[in-house]
Protein backbone atom coordinates (compact mmCIF):
# COMPACT_ATOMS: atom_id res chain seq x y z
CA UNK A 1 0.00 0.00 0.00
CA UNK A 2 1.24 3.21 -0.73
CA UNK A 3 1.53 6.10 1.52
CA UNK A 4 -0.81 9.44 0.40
CA UNK A 5 1.88 12.35 0.69
CA UNK A 6 1.37 15.03 3.14
CA UNK A 7 0.89 17.96 1.43
CA UNK A 8 2.28 21.26 3.15
CA UNK A 9 0.21 24.33 3.49
CA UNK A 10 1.98 27.57 2.42
CA UNK A 11 0.78 30.24 4.75
CA UNK A 12 -0.91 32.90 2.98
CA UNK A 13 0.31 36.73 3.19
CA UNK A 14 -1.68 38.91 5.00
CA UNK A 15 -3.44 41.20 2.96
CA UNK A 16 -2.00 44.63 2.32
CA UNK A 17 -5.42 46.19 2.40
CA UNK A 18 -5.23 45.27 6.08
CA UNK A 19 -2.04 46.74 6.95
CA UNK A 20 -2.20 49.42 8.99
CA UNK A 21 -0.49 51.24 6.41
CA UNK A 22 -2.16 50.91 3.81
CA UNK A 23 -4.85 53.49 5.38
CA UNK A 24 -2.38 56.62 5.45
CA UNK A 25 -1.53 55.84 1.61
CA UNK A 26 -5.51 56.01 0.89
CA UNK A 27 -5.42 59.01 3.00
CA UNK A 28 -2.30 60.52 0.98
CA UNK A 29 -0.82 61.52 4.56
CA UNK A 30 1.23 63.49 3.71
CA UNK A 31 3.02 62.84 7.52
CA UNK A 32 3.98 59.54 5.95
CA UNK A 33 6.35 60.73 3.36
CA UNK A 34 9.69 60.07 3.78
CA UNK A 35 8.89 57.24 6.03
CA UNK A 36 6.58 54.75 3.88
CA UNK A 37 6.74 53.98 0.15
CA UNK A 38 4.78 51.68 -2.38
CA UNK A 39 5.15 50.10 -4.84
CA UNK A 40 2.72 49.11 -7.64
CA UNK A 41 3.26 45.80 -9.99
CA UNK A 42 0.70 47.18 -12.73
CA UNK A 43 2.27 50.46 -13.58
CA UNK A 44 6.34 49.34 -12.51
CA UNK A 45 6.35 51.97 -10.20
CA UNK A 46 6.97 53.07 -6.42
CA UNK A 47 5.52 56.04 -4.73
CA UNK A 48 5.51 58.29 -1.42
CA UNK A 49 1.85 57.63 0.39
CA UNK A 50 1.05 61.33 -0.38
CA UNK A 51 1.19 61.13 -4.44
CA UNK A 52 -1.87 62.23 -6.09
CA UNK A 53 -2.09 59.07 -8.69
CA UNK A 54 -5.15 57.29 -8.44
CA UNK A 55 -5.04 54.63 -5.41
CA UNK A 56 -3.80 51.77 -6.92
CA UNK A 57 -5.49 47.80 -6.05
CA UNK A 58 -4.35 46.49 -2.48
CA UNK A 59 -3.31 43.57 -4.47
CA UNK A 60 -1.18 44.99 -6.63
CA UNK A 61 0.52 46.76 -3.86
CA UNK A 62 3.84 45.96 -1.94
CA UNK A 63 4.77 48.35 1.16
CA UNK A 64 8.24 49.44 2.15
CA UNK A 65 9.96 50.94 5.10
CA UNK A 66 12.76 52.44 2.97
CA UNK A 67 13.67 53.66 -0.14
CA UNK A 68 16.34 51.44 -0.59
CA UNK A 69 13.39 48.47 -0.46
CA UNK A 70 11.20 50.21 -2.71
CA UNK A 71 14.05 50.86 -5.43
CA UNK A 72 15.19 46.91 -4.92
CA UNK A 73 11.84 46.17 -6.42
CA UNK A 74 13.52 46.76 -10.06
CA UNK A 75 10.69 49.68 -10.88
CA UNK A 76 11.14 53.05 -11.56
CA UNK A 77 10.31 55.89 -9.36
CA UNK A 78 6.71 58.19 -10.08
CA UNK A 79 7.36 61.42 -11.56
CA UNK A 80 3.58 62.70 -10.21
CA UNK A 81 4.67 62.13 -6.71
CA UNK A 82 9.17 61.87 -7.27
CA UNK A 83 9.52 59.70 -4.16
CA UNK A 84 13.66 60.05 -4.37
CA UNK A 85 13.46 63.52 -3.79
CA UNK A 86 12.41 65.39 -0.55
CA UNK A 87 9.00 65.25 0.27
CA UNK A 88 6.84 68.56 0.21
CA UNK A 89 6.42 68.43 3.96
CA UNK A 90 10.30 68.97 4.09
CA UNK A 91 9.74 71.83 1.14
CA UNK A 92 7.01 73.61 2.63
CA UNK A 93 8.64 73.54 6.00
CA UNK A 94 11.89 74.66 4.74
CA UNK A 95 9.89 77.63 2.85
CA UNK A 96 8.17 78.58 5.96
CA UNK A 97 10.95 79.00 8.12
CA UNK A 98 12.64 81.19 5.36
CA UNK A 99 9.45 82.95 5.71
CA UNK A 100 10.18 83.24 9.41
CA UNK A 101 13.51 84.60 9.39
CA UNK A 102 12.42 87.35 6.79
CA UNK A 103 9.50 88.13 8.79
CA UNK A 104 11.71 88.18 11.94
CA UNK A 105 14.64 90.44 10.09
CA UNK A 106 12.26 93.14 8.27
CA UNK A 107 12.74 96.38 9.75
CA UNK A 108 8.92 96.78 8.60
CA UNK A 109 6.40 94.03 8.12
CA UNK A 110 6.52 92.29 4.80
CA UNK A 111 2.89 91.93 2.68
CA UNK A 112 2.07 88.79 1.40
CA UNK A 113 2.77 89.19 -1.79
CA UNK A 114 6.44 90.16 -0.77
CA UNK A 115 6.85 87.19 1.61
CA UNK A 116 5.40 84.62 -1.38
CA UNK A 117 7.65 86.38 -3.50
CA UNK A 118 10.94 85.41 -1.63
CA UNK A 119 10.32 81.99 -1.63
CA UNK A 120 8.64 81.71 -4.96
CA UNK A 121 5.11 80.64 -4.40
CA UNK A 122 1.67 82.26 -5.39
CA UNK A 123 0.26 83.88 -2.10
CA UNK A 124 -2.39 81.91 -2.02
CA UNK A 125 -0.71 78.58 -1.86
CA UNK A 126 2.29 80.31 0.67
CA UNK A 127 -0.66 81.57 2.78
CA UNK A 128 -2.02 78.07 3.37
CA UNK A 129 1.17 76.64 3.68
CA UNK A 130 2.09 78.89 6.24
CA UNK A 131 -1.00 78.54 8.25
CA UNK A 132 -0.84 74.64 8.42
CA UNK A 133 2.62 74.86 9.48
CA UNK A 134 2.59 77.59 12.23
CA UNK A 135 -0.87 77.73 13.06
CA UNK A 136 -1.06 81.23 11.95
CA UNK A 137 -1.02 83.25 9.20
CA UNK A 138 1.81 85.03 8.22
CA UNK A 139 0.55 88.14 9.76
CA UNK A 140 -0.50 86.90 13.22
CA UNK A 141 2.91 85.29 13.12
CA UNK A 142 4.43 88.59 12.46
CA UNK A 143 2.42 90.56 15.17
CA UNK A 144 3.37 87.72 17.71
CA UNK A 145 6.90 88.34 16.56
CA UNK A 146 6.38 91.96 17.04
CA UNK A 147 4.91 91.54 20.44
CA UNK A 148 7.95 89.19 21.77
CA UNK A 149 10.16 92.08 20.71
CA UNK A 150 8.33 94.74 22.54
CA UNK A 151 8.81 92.67 25.83
CA UNK A 152 12.30 92.16 25.18
CA UNK A 153 12.95 95.81 24.32
CA UNK A 154 10.85 96.94 27.46
CA UNK A 155 12.73 94.27 30.28
CA UNK A 156 16.04 95.56 28.42
CA UNK A 157 15.02 99.30 29.92
CA UNK A 158 14.33 100.53 26.64
CA UNK A 159 11.41 103.64 27.05
CA UNK A 160 8.20 102.60 25.47
CA UNK A 161 8.14 104.64 22.51
CA UNK A 162 11.45 102.98 21.74
CA UNK A 163 10.13 99.19 22.22
CA UNK A 164 7.02 99.93 19.88
CA UNK A 165 9.18 101.48 17.36
CA UNK A 166 12.19 99.18 17.44
CA UNK A 167 9.55 96.44 17.25
CA UNK A 168 8.41 97.39 14.06
CA UNK A 169 5.23 99.43 14.73
CA UNK A 170 4.79 102.10 12.86
CA UNK A 171 2.55 104.05 15.12
CA UNK A 172 2.45 103.72 18.79
CA UNK A 173 -1.79 103.99 18.18
CA UNK A 174 -1.58 100.39 16.24
CA UNK A 175 0.39 98.80 19.47
CA UNK A 176 -1.94 100.68 22.16
CA UNK A 177 -4.59 98.91 20.03
CA UNK A 178 -3.82 95.52 21.53
CA UNK A 179 -0.79 96.08 23.98
CA UNK A 180 -3.37 95.01 27.22
CA UNK A 181 -3.76 91.80 25.20
CA UNK A 182 -0.08 91.20 24.36
CA UNK A 183 1.40 92.38 27.45
CA UNK A 184 -1.25 91.10 30.15
CA UNK A 185 -0.75 94.85 31.50
CA UNK A 186 -0.08 98.57 30.52
CA UNK A 187 3.34 99.07 28.34
CA UNK A 188 4.44 101.33 31.34
CA UNK A 189 3.58 98.45 33.88
CA UNK A 190 5.15 96.11 31.98
CA UNK A 191 9.01 98.21 31.58
CA UNK A 192 8.20 98.32 35.52
CA UNK A 193 8.51 94.43 35.68
CA UNK A 194 4.52 95.20 36.47
CA UNK A 195 5.01 97.88 39.15
CA UNK A 196 1.64 98.94 40.43
CA UNK A 197 0.15 95.77 39.47
CA UNK A 198 -1.26 94.29 42.03
CA UNK A 199 -0.93 90.42 42.10
CA UNK A 200 -2.79 88.32 45.17
CA UNK A 201 -1.17 84.76 45.72
CA UNK A 202 -1.30 82.12 48.54
CA UNK A 203 0.07 78.42 48.12
CA UNK A 204 -1.46 75.48 49.17
CA UNK A 205 -0.09 71.78 49.58
CA UNK A 206 -2.15 68.95 47.47
CA UNK A 207 -0.82 65.39 47.51
CA UNK A 208 1.20 66.20 44.56
CA UNK A 209 3.10 68.81 46.55
CA UNK A 210 2.81 72.47 46.66
CA UNK A 211 0.72 74.50 44.55
CA UNK A 212 0.41 78.41 44.13
CA UNK A 213 -2.29 80.39 42.89
CA UNK A 214 -2.35 83.66 41.67
CA UNK A 215 -4.43 85.70 40.56
CA UNK A 216 -4.46 90.07 39.17
CA UNK A 217 -7.87 92.13 38.95
CA UNK A 218 -8.96 90.07 35.48
CA UNK A 219 -8.40 86.19 37.29
CA UNK A 220 -6.47 84.28 37.74
CA UNK A 221 -2.68 84.21 35.97
CA UNK A 222 -1.05 81.26 37.16
CA UNK A 223 -1.65 78.33 38.92
CA UNK A 224 2.13 76.27 39.60
CA UNK A 225 3.05 73.10 40.95
CA UNK A 226 6.14 72.17 42.55
CA UNK A 227 7.84 70.18 45.48
CA UNK A 228 8.79 73.31 47.19
CA UNK A 229 6.60 76.07 48.07
CA UNK A 230 9.28 78.79 48.50
CA UNK A 231 10.70 78.15 44.64
CA UNK A 232 6.91 78.87 43.68
CA UNK A 233 7.13 82.78 45.34
CA UNK A 234 10.24 82.52 43.68
CA UNK A 235 8.93 81.86 40.24
CA UNK A 236 6.00 84.32 40.79
CA UNK A 237 8.49 87.23 41.57
CA UNK A 238 10.54 86.64 38.76
CA UNK A 239 7.54 87.33 36.60
CA UNK A 240 6.53 90.41 38.61
CA UNK A 241 9.88 91.42 40.04
CA UNK A 242 8.54 94.85 40.66
CA UNK A 243 4.57 94.19 40.67
CA UNK A 244 2.54 94.05 44.51
CA UNK A 245 2.34 90.76 45.76
CA UNK A 246 -0.45 90.64 48.22
CA UNK A 247 -1.05 87.53 50.41
CA UNK A 248 -4.04 85.79 50.75
CA UNK A 249 -7.03 86.61 53.03
CA UNK A 250 -9.48 84.46 53.69
CA UNK A 251 -11.27 85.13 50.81
CA UNK A 252 -9.14 84.18 48.26
CA UNK A 253 -7.95 81.30 50.75
CA UNK A 254 -11.52 80.13 49.70
CA UNK A 255 -10.22 80.40 45.97
CA UNK A 256 -7.39 78.70 46.73
CA UNK A 257 -9.26 75.78 47.95
CA UNK A 258 -11.25 75.03 45.41
CA UNK A 259 -8.46 74.37 43.03
CA UNK A 260 -6.54 72.42 45.66
CA UNK A 261 -10.43 70.31 45.72
CA UNK A 262 -9.71 69.93 42.37
CA UNK A 263 -6.36 68.36 42.44
CA UNK A 264 -7.99 66.01 44.41
CA UNK A 265 -11.50 65.33 43.75
CA UNK A 266 -11.37 66.16 39.57
CA UNK A 267 -14.97 65.31 38.86
CA UNK A 268 -16.31 68.19 41.42
CA UNK A 269 -14.94 70.56 38.19
CA UNK A 270 -13.61 73.75 38.31
CA UNK A 271 -14.58 77.29 36.74
CA UNK A 272 -12.73 79.73 37.82
CA UNK A 273 -12.49 83.26 35.82
CA UNK A 274 -8.93 83.25 34.29
CA UNK A 275 -6.40 85.99 33.34
CA UNK A 276 -5.19 84.40 30.12
CA UNK A 277 -1.85 85.78 28.67
CA UNK A 278 -0.78 84.39 25.20
CA UNK A 279 -0.72 84.31 21.42
CA UNK A 280 -3.79 83.82 19.33
CA UNK A 281 -3.09 80.99 18.63
CA UNK A 282 -1.95 79.93 22.15
CA UNK A 283 -5.31 81.14 23.29
CA UNK A 284 -7.16 78.85 20.74
CA UNK A 285 -4.98 75.79 21.60
CA UNK A 286 -5.68 76.37 25.41
CA UNK A 287 -9.67 76.86 24.92
CA UNK A 288 -9.30 73.81 23.25
CA UNK A 289 -7.51 72.10 26.03
CA UNK A 290 -10.42 73.56 28.39
CA UNK A 291 -13.03 71.79 26.79
CA UNK A 292 -11.93 68.38 26.98
CA UNK A 293 -13.75 66.41 29.73
CA UNK A 294 -12.48 65.36 32.93
CA UNK A 295 -11.18 61.32 32.42
CA UNK A 296 -10.51 62.07 28.66
CA UNK A 297 -7.13 62.48 26.72
CA UNK A 298 -6.88 63.46 23.42
CA UNK A 299 -3.35 63.43 21.42
CA UNK A 300 -1.25 66.54 19.76
CA UNK A 301 -2.73 65.32 16.10
CA UNK A 302 -6.19 65.90 17.41
CA UNK A 303 -6.15 69.01 19.11
CA UNK A 304 -4.07 70.34 16.23
CA UNK A 305 -7.35 68.62 13.98
CA UNK A 306 -10.09 70.52 16.40
CA UNK A 307 -8.59 73.93 15.77
CA UNK A 308 -8.33 73.73 12.18
CA UNK A 309 -4.57 73.45 12.04
CA UNK A 310 -4.04 69.55 11.34
CA UNK A 311 -0.33 70.09 10.66
CA UNK A 312 0.70 72.04 13.50
CA UNK A 313 1.15 69.05 16.24
CA UNK A 314 4.77 71.01 17.31
CA UNK A 315 3.41 74.25 17.23
CA UNK A 316 0.65 72.69 20.09
CA UNK A 317 3.16 71.23 21.93
CA UNK A 318 4.50 74.45 22.22
CA UNK A 319 1.24 76.13 23.06
CA UNK A 320 0.76 72.95 25.91
CA UNK A 321 4.32 73.60 27.16
CA UNK A 322 3.94 77.70 27.38
CA UNK A 323 0.74 77.14 29.54
CA UNK A 324 0.95 78.57 33.18
CA UNK A 325 -2.12 78.05 34.56
CA UNK A 326 -2.11 74.51 35.74
CA UNK A 327 -5.18 71.87 35.76
CA UNK A 328 -7.29 75.22 35.12
CA UNK A 329 -6.18 74.51 31.51
CA UNK A 330 -5.55 70.92 31.27
CA UNK A 331 -2.72 70.48 28.78
CA UNK A 332 -2.23 67.26 31.12
CA UNK A 333 -4.61 65.62 29.53
CA UNK A 334 -2.50 65.89 25.95
CA UNK A 335 -0.78 62.67 25.58
CA UNK A 336 1.61 60.72 22.83
CA UNK A 337 -0.65 58.98 19.91
CA UNK A 338 0.11 55.79 22.10
CA UNK A 339 -1.58 56.89 24.78
CA UNK A 340 1.72 57.29 27.24
CA UNK A 341 2.07 60.73 28.94
CA UNK A 342 4.79 62.71 27.35
CA UNK A 343 6.62 65.82 28.60
CA UNK A 344 4.94 68.68 31.69
CA UNK A 345 6.01 71.64 32.51
CA UNK A 346 5.42 70.05 36.66
CA UNK A 347 7.19 67.16 35.76
CA UNK A 348 5.75 63.50 34.17
CA UNK A 349 5.07 62.15 37.64
CA UNK A 350 2.54 64.34 38.23
CA UNK A 351 1.04 64.40 34.92
CA UNK A 352 0.28 60.77 35.09
CA UNK A 353 -0.79 61.00 38.43
CA UNK A 354 -3.57 63.73 37.55
CA UNK A 355 -4.73 61.15 34.40
CA UNK A 356 -4.67 58.14 36.81
CA UNK A 357 -6.93 60.38 39.48
CA UNK A 358 -9.27 61.65 36.69
CA UNK A 359 -9.58 58.13 34.82
CA UNK A 360 -10.22 56.41 37.56
CA UNK A 361 -12.81 58.81 38.95
CA UNK A 362 -14.54 59.70 36.04
CA UNK A 363 -16.90 62.85 34.73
Amino acid sequence: MTATPTKTLKPVPPSVADDPRWARIVARDKTADGHLWYSVATTGVYCRPSCPSRIANPKNVQLHDSLESARATGFRPCRRCNPDGPSIECENTALVAKACRIIEESEEEPSLEELADAIGRSPSYFHRVFKAATGLTPKEYAAAHRARKVRQGLASGNTVTEAIYDAGFNSSGRFYEKSTDMLGMTPSQYRAGGTNEEIKFAVGQTSLGAILVASSRKGVASILLGDDPDELVRNLQDRFPKAHLIGADREYEALVARVVGFVEVPAIGLDLPLDVRGTAFQQRVWQALREIPVGETVSYAEIAHRIGFPNAMRAVAGACAANNLAVAIPCHRVVRKDGSPSGYAWGVRRKRALLDREASQGT
